[in-house]
C-alpha cells in the first residue's frame, strides 16, 4: 500500500481505468480515486474502452469525465476491478497499478493490490485510504457505497457481516448518498431492459430437476427489445430466488456472434472454476467468460450444462 501511495504522489499524469462493460464497482472505485487525484491537484483522466456505459450508473460522481480514448503523456495508470489485463481494452507502456478483489486476478500490474477477501474493489480502496490516513469525502463515500451495494447483491451476499455494515455506516455518516445509489442500482431499468426481461422469462429453461436455470439471448432478442448487454444481469440473478434453482446461466449472443456467458450460484457450486475452464474468471458465486465467434448457442449450452450438472 505504501509503495502505491508513493508512486501516485510521484506521478504527473494519472489515468484511472474502468474495465470493459463496467459495473458499479469498477466505476465506483474509479470515481472515488478520481476524486482523490483532484484533491492532490494531479492531472487525471478517466478511461473506459466501452463507449456506451449503462445509463443507470451515470449518477456516479465525475462520470461525465469518462473518455473512450486513451490519453497521451500518461506516466501512471491505475486499473480498478479488472481481473485480467485484456479486460482493460487497451495496450499502453506506462507503469500500472492493479487494484482488485477477484480471486482469479492475474496480478498483471507493476504494483498489485488484490484482496479477494473484500466484497468489492471499493472495499479494497477504502482499506487503502484508511491505512494511509486519506480522508474520505462525500463524493468518495457515495462512489464506494455504490460498489459495495452492487457487488454484494444489495447486501445479500454470504460475505456480508457486521463489519461490512459498520463500514457502510461510516460511509453514510461521511455523506454517502445511499438513497440515490439504491434508487439507480437496485430499481432503475430502461424500457429496453423491461422488454428484454419479458423475453428472458418466456424462454427460460430448467435443467437438472430444476436446479439450473438457463437463459439464451440472441442478437435478434437484443435488437428487438432495444436492450444493452448489462440489462440481462438482473433477470439472471432473479432466477436464483426460484425455489429449486441453485445455478443460473446466461448465454448472450453478441453482434459479432461471439457468446458472452455469465454464471451465478447460490449453492456450493464454484462457478469461477467452471469459468476458468473457458479462460474466464470472477468469484465463486459470480463469474463469466466469452466464447469466440462461430460457436452455436445450443452447443455452448450443452457443453456448459455438462460441467454444471457434474458439480451439482
Amino acid at each position: 500500500m505504501n509503495e502505491i501511495v508513493t508512486r501516485i504522489e510521484q506521478a504527473k499524469h494519472v489515468v484511472v481505468i474502468s474495465h470493459l462493460n463496467p459495473d458499479a464497482d469498477s466505476l465506483g472505485s474509479a470515481s472515488a480515486l478520481y476524486t482523490h487525484m483532484l484533491r492532490l491537484h494531479k492531472k487525471v483522466s478517466w478511461f473506459c474502452a466501452t463507449k456506451n456505459i449503462n445509463p443507470k450508473l451515470l449518477f456516479l460522481p465525475w462520470s461525465e469525465k469518462i473518455r473512450s480514448s486513451f490519453p497521451s503523456s500518461v506516466d501512471l495508470a491505475i486499473s480498478l476491478d479488472c481481473g485480467s489485463r485484456d479486460r482493460l481494452g487497451i495496450d499502453f507502456e506506462c507503469d500500472l497499478i492493479n487494484i482488485d478483489h477477484h480471486a482469479s486476478n492475474e496480478n498483471f500490474g507493476k504494483y498489485n493490490l488484490v484482496d479477494f477477501k473484500c466484497i468489492s474493489t471499493t472495499e479494497v480502496l477504502y482499506n487503502l485510504f484508511k491505512e494511509n490516513t486519506i480522508r474520505i469525502n462525500p463524493k468518495m463515500a457515495t462512489a464506494m457505497y455504490a460498489g459495495l451495494l452492487d457487488d454484494s447483491g444489495g447486501f445479500l451476499d454470504e460475505k456480508v457481516d457486521g463489519t461490512l455494515f459498520a463500514l457502510v455506516k461510516e460511509l453514510i455518516d461521511i455523506g454517502a448518498d445511499y438513497k440515490l445509489c439504491n434508487r439507480y442500482i437496485m430499481k432503475y431499468q430502461s424500457l429496453g431492459a423491461f422488454r428484454l426481461k419479458a423475453i428472458m422469462h418466456k424462454n427460460m429453461m430448467l435443467f437438472c430437476d430444476g436446479r439450473i436455470a438457463v437463459f439464451c439471448v440472441t442478437n435478434e432478442d437484443m435488437q428487438t427489445s432495444g436492450a444493452i448487454g448489462s440489462d440481462c444481469e438482473s433477470t439472471l440473478e432473479e432466477a436464483l430466488w426460484l425455489p429449486t434453482v441453485e445455478v443460473s446461466l446466461l448465454l448472450k449472443q453478441n453482434r459479432d456472434l461471439s457468446i458472452k456467458c455469465s454464471l451465478r450460484s447460490s449453492s456450493k457450486v464454484d462457478v469461477n472454476a467452471i469459468a476458468s475452464t473457458f479462460l474466464g474468471g470472477g468469484h465463486a458465486n459470480r463469474a463469466g467468460f466469452t466464447l469466440e465467434s462461430g460457436t452455436a448457442l445450443e452447443s455452448a449450452k450443452e457443453k456448459i450444462l455438462k460441467l454444471v450438472c457434474k458439480e451439482l
